[in-house]
């Protein structure tokens, strides 16, 4: 208390000077409008910045939780969509108004916890396993495109072959004539994928869409690949063919693994005629 009134005595003229500049200043705003107004403008456009650097830094904070709820978001969009609505053919009276509702494909959101990209055979690891109906071989996805393909799964976290993978190898199509080839990398760029086998009758042309062939069980087709970089032909076929994937490889965050109901039935009849 003591250093508080030393501190009075020894600047009382700065603080009275100060409280009266105060005094001063409050009735000059008060009985000027225009003064009044530059002010409270003053003092907005002070608070507005207060409030926009709040804001960006709850943002921040909660860009995790938002970014989740996004891609569970999406992840029940994709399940909703993959819901075919088809009618029983059975033709007598009493089946005619019958409908089936038919979900061919699950999606189930995971969060990628380790992603490698750099080296020739890349895999990736997910925050999801058998606790959440993940199972091997099945495909990877995120809203941009492929991803890969699960490969071995614990109990709560999966491994995933990357597209970016030599033993990676992925049926699809030129979006725009249907030809079927096999996606595969070459090991070189990480933004760069080979499509290979492509009949060379194929009108294919620089920017053509990729997507996936649905020839297999593991990837419905439609699914965006990548567009077409550059290509070669010799000797009458494809020397090769780049394609720019969509997705960015070295940022990935939260991805959809993908369940098809009818893969066993698939593969059964498939081991028949083996």
């Amino acid at each position: 208390m003591r250093l508080i009134f030393r501190f009075i005595e020894k600047y009382k003229y700065f603080l009275l000077f100060f409280f009266l500049e105060s005094v001063a200043f409050f009735f000059t705003i008060q009985s000027h409008s225009y003064h009044k107004s530059k002010v409270i403008n003053s003092a907005n456009v002070i608070t507005g910045g207060v409030y926009r650097g709040k804001s960006s830094v709850t943002d921040f904070f909660n860009l995790k939780r938002e970014n989740l709820r996004l891609a569970e978001e999406n992840n029940n969009l994709k399940n909703l969509i993959s819901l075919q609505y088809l009618e029983n053919d059975i033709q007598e009276k009493e089946y005619i108004d019958t409908i089936k509702y038919y979900q061919k494909f699950k999606y189930t959101v995971a969060k990628i916890i380790n992603n490698n990209y750099q080296k020739r055979n890349n895999f990736l690891t997910i925050n999801g396993g058998l606790n959440r109906g993940i199972q091997p071989e099945l495909g990877v996805v995120n809203s941009k495109g492929i991803v890969g393909i699960t490969n071995n799964v614990s109990k709560h976290n999966a491994t995933v072959i990357s597209v970016l993978n030599s033993i990676s190898k992925i049926n699809v199509k030129l979006k725009n004539n249907n030809h079927f080839g096999t996606l595969s990398w070459d090991g070189k760029d990480f933004r760069v994928v080979q499509l290979q086998d492509l009949q060379r009758q194929a009108n294919i042309k620089v920017g053509d869409t990729i997507i996936t062939g649905g020839k297999s069980t593991i990837f419905p087709e439609g699914i965006m690949v990548g567009t077409v970089r550059d290509f070669e032909i010799d000797n009458n076929v494809f020397a090769y063919i780049n394609v720019s994937l969509f997705n960015d490889m070295s940022s990935l965050s939260y991805v959809n693994v993908i369940l098809n109901f009818e893969k066993e039935e698939i593969r059964q009849l498939e081991l028949i005629n083996e």
